[in-house]
């Protein structure tokens, strides 16, 4: 799975901060092995320089393999929790996404409607 860590002009991304992102990121996706091929994280700041409680957000996007690509977001008052949320929030949306695709496959009836 290759994680890929972006931002705008108004977020300062360091080396260190992409490598936990990473680090973090591959470990909570971890369960889905091959399925993911590719995670993009998307961080910005809302309000730019003027602040807010809930300025951050993180729009993390997951691309499993032989499907549509899946996209969360999640704002905070920081950037750690920004991106922190958005991949608690891709961990539910994945779990979802790979039991339905699972059922499906289990359920003859249900690949029929």
């Amino acid at each position: 799975m290759r994680i890929q860590v972006n931002s705008d002009k108004t977020v300062d991304v360091t080396e260190e901060l992409k490598v936990a992102v990473r680090a973090q990121v591959r470990k909570s996706l971890e369960r889905y092995g091959e399925r993911i091929t590719r995670v993009e994280l998307h961080l910005s700041d809302l309000n730019g320089n003027r602040g807010g409680e809930q300025d951050k957000r993180c729009l993390m996007e997951a691309r499993p393999a032989g499907l549509d690509p899946v996209v969360v977001t999640n704002s905070a008052a920081t950037v750690d929790d920004a991106w922190k949320g958005a991949s608690r929030k891709m961990v539910r949306k994945l779990t979802t996404l790979f039991g339905k695709a699972a059922k499906k496959v289990a359920d003859p009836v249900a690949k029929a409607r």
